[in-house]
């Protein structure tokens, strides 16, 4: 079956995780990425997770982003190089990176050289703070983004500060929102011809799914703080909670799902009490109820509660480890696990967090060894056998 992208070619110089996610989900719906790294690889191949996945150039996190992908290697400080690019860039329909504002300028590769060369080419840059402003310069790293976004000032308790989320949130919605600017300028360019360059920023990226804090704020002039385990909603039961053998997330944020809470846990006694009569005495009392649930949670584990209370009508979840929920009953149905059977044996692998009813996302081959494809690139060039071997002895690629 045809998927949306098939048809689509994408030079891809990113590296690290933002840009690689995005063209990776562009990888995914059948785009035919050519991932272009130095010689000696980028450097999320050899993560500190496992040296045995680093001795092969192919650690676990570069492993994520770049399946379906195929591999070249460039020494773009060499003219040799450069030419190939431009001739690549003649041929394809995007091109993506992410390295500070300017740099692919100075290589003489950024936008106006090669759209010059290709008019209809697409040409996204992902960088911290975007392709101008008084911070362009600037590095962005995931963390810091995590902090300067406001992510921070909301995530994290009272008694103990801030904290960054457990993974690299910034990094990936920078590379959800470029592959979505990418699949729309393909969607504009199939209506005008034109192509166009996509300015990505980290940090306006990330603040676009911050959306709702921020209107709190311009809108009503509410002042964020940090909220811990509590819902947006500010419902007293959205909330985590102790119980028999850890904790459980409540997620109850309407009148029914309280009343089939209470219910559930044998507590139909407080539905009359006055201190809990609405959200604001809930709220009020925060600390009583608490009490009150967490003695009720306090009889089971919390596996067992999040049966019991999903059948009564209380949502909620127990906490799953990764390696847990990877095999959950709800992921296995909907297939969201891709597998693979590699020389290295059966691996699995996050994919598209969708699905289409016709031609959606797969992943066919696992991440390239470095400069896997760079022979059957340049072969596609016009290169002979003869003329690689030469590009090679050079150290061009």
């Amino acid at each position: 079956m045809t998927r949306p992208f098939e048809s689509v070619k994408i030079l891809d110089f990113t590296q690290v995780l933002a840009g690689p996610y995005a063209s990776y989900q562009l990888a995914l719906l059948g785009a035919d990425v050519i991932k272009v790294e130095r010689r000696e690889g980028e450097d999320m191949r050899r993560t500190p997770l496992s040296r045995e996945w680093a001795d092969r150039g192919l650690a676990p996190a570069f492993q994520a982003v770049n399946g379906n992908k195929r591999s070249l290697t460039l020494d773009l400080q060499k003219p040799e190089a450069i030419a190939i690019v431009k001739k690549l860039a003649s041929q394809v329909d995007v091109v993506m990176e992410n390295f500070r504002p300017g740099v692919m300028d100075k290589l003489g590769i950024g936008y106006e050289a090669l759209s010059a060369i290709n008019p209809k080419l697409i040409y996204c840059a992902v960088s911290g703070f975007g392709q101008t402003g008084p911070d362009r310069l600037r590095p962005g790293y995931d963390g810091k983004m995590q902090a300067l976004s406001g992510i921070m000032a909301i995530t994290g308790h009272p008694e103990t500060g801030p904290t960054r989320a457990g993974f690299a949130v910034c990094d990936v919605l920078s590379g959800a929102t470029a592959a979505f600017g990418v699949s729309s300028a393909l969607y504009q360019r199939d209506r005008t011809g034109k192509g166009q360059l996509i300015d990505v920023s980290m940090l306006e990226a990330t603040m676009a799914f911050l959306s709702g804090q921020i209107a709190d704020w311009s809108v009503a002039g509410h002042r964020q703080t940090l909220s811990g385990n509590q819902a947006v909603s500010r419902r007293t039961t959205a909330n985590l909670f102790k119980c028999g053998d850890g904790h459980i997330l409540l997620a109850v944020n309407n009148e029914k799902q309280y009343r089939a809470l209470m219910s559930a846990l044998g507590r139909e006694d407080t539905l009359s009490d006055p201190r809990f009569a609405d959200w604001f005495s809930r709220n009020e009392n925060e600390p009583a109820l608490r009490a009150i649930i967490e003695a009720a949670l306090a009889a089971k584990p919390a596996r067992e509660w999040e049966t019991i209370l999903e059948d009564a009508g209380a949502p909620c979840a127990s906490i799953w480890k990764v390696e847990e929920v990877i095999d959950h009953p709800q992921i296995k149905a909907r297939g969201a696990i891709q597998q693979l059977d590699t020389q290295y044996g059966r691996l699995r692998f996050a994919g598209s967090g969708f699905k289409l009813a016709h031609g959606g996302g797969r992943l066919d081959r696992m991440a390239p060894e470095l400069g896997a494809d760079t022979d059957a690139v340049l072969g596609e060039l016009g290169f002979d056998a003869a003329e690689i071997a030469a590009l090679r002895a050079r150290e061009i690629v």
